[in-house]
């Protein structure tokens, strides 16, 4: 059954937000700092502040609640989504799938100009936000694949597209291969491509740069991952009783994964960062590393690839289209981690015309 949902935050829970920041046991830091120890503390005590005294939740809110949102039960797990319809009945659907630390909001600058031509359905990963938390073990990005199938039959969608990035790209290429018959393509903005030490492949000078990006970001593995790989439980205690602690945990991650000259909002992180800590699901969204194998899972369905500059890593295409039926390369000058929010214009132009593109070739 799939129900209609609104979005009403209990002012309680508002309240006690607003008490945990006012009590906040900050740390020092060494004069001049800076990056170097980590994230700074004088901005992240002005976005604190801001959270607390400046930020309106329920301005938010009820944007928010402009949307179409639903919740559905699938293998045993709530499942939240935003179903935007097209004005063109006989448009092809798109399923959009965020990351970590994004979530369903990733996508709000592009639903108007994408649902000009598409059916949009926005859903959010089992274990984040109003689709957390999880209760059991196994919720990869393969089990997310065969939700979306399930989801999309669900809402009466045979032939569809996906599209993703983050661990939205690998549930969309999982999709792919676990619904293959219904898919027209997928489209991704972030498509890790490891060496291959082997390969008689001509790599450019470019190429060979990313792949040494590659190299380095391996060896020297972020501390956040290898917490979330390791023992998520253990950093979601921290997550889910410290409001702070949850702001510098996804603050860190936009000021390293964005475009220095993207403007995201401090209002649009805080609903982002709100969402993890209302709902919760600091540790269930961190579980989702540790659940997924890493590797590579086949995708057989045509893929289109959009590489932004200021992301965490760029793909190579020659490696690329040694794993995958690569039909759409699209490289971007501006840009980060978070495309869809960051350069939403570039970011929906290219989706179109991809899927477009499969449309016409059938």
């Amino acid at each position: 059954m799939i129900r209609p949902f609104r979005i009403d935050i209990p002012q309680a829970d508002l309240d006690d937000l607003a008490d945990r920041l006012s009590r906040t046991r900050w740390p020092n830091e060494i004069t001049d700092a800076g990056w170097d120890y980590g994230f700074p503390l004088a901005r992240l005590r002005e976005l604190a502040e801001y959270w607390r005294t400046g930020y309106d939740w329920r301005e938010h809110e009820a944007g928010l609640n402009e949307l179409p949102h639903f919740t559905t039960e699938i293998d045993g797990q709530n499942i939240h989504f935003v179903h935007v319809r097209s004005a063109r009945p006989d448009a092809l659907a798109l399923i959009l799938t965020h990351g970590w630390p994004g979530s369903f909001l990733e996508f709000l600058d592009v639903i108007e100009p994408l649902s000009r031509d598409f059916h949009l359905v926005i859903p959010s990963i089992p274990g984040f936000g109003f689709s957390g938390p999880t209760h059991e073990r196994g919720w990869d990005v393969v089990r997310v694949a065969h939700a979306w199938a399930e989801l999309m039959r669900r809402l009466g969608y045979e032939r569809y597209g996906a599209q993703g990035g983050d661990f939205g790209s690998g549930i969309s290429t999982a999709l792919g291969a676990v619904a293959p018959e219904h898919l027209v393509g997928v489209h991704v903005n972030y498509l890790p491509t490891r060496p291959v030490p082997d390969a008689d492949i001509r790599l450019s000078e470019t190429d060979r740069a990313r792949l040494d990006k590659v190299r380095h970001l391996m060896a020297n593995r972020p501390p956040y991952q290898a917490l979330q790989a390791t023992t998520p439980q253990t950093i979601g205690y921290a997550l889910t009783d410290s409001p702070v602690g949850q702001l510098v945990w996804i603050a860190e991650r936009f000021a390293h994964w964005t475009d220095p000259r993207s403007q995201i909002s401090d209002d649009r992180l805080l609903t982002n960062v709100s969402l993890y800590w209302l709902t919760a699901t600091g540790a269930s969204s961190a579980r989702l590393i540790r659940e997924t194998p890493r590797g590579v899972a086949p995708c057989p369905v045509p893929l289109g690839v959009a590489v932004f500059a200021h992301d965490i890593t760029q793909s190579v295409r020659p490696l690329a289209e040694r794993l995958y039926d690569i039909r759409h390369w699209s490289e971007f000058d501006r840009g980060g981690h978070f495309a869809a929010m960051e350069v939403p214009e570039p970011f929906a132009e290219d989706v179109r015309d991809f899927f477009l593109t499969r449309i016409k070739e059938g």
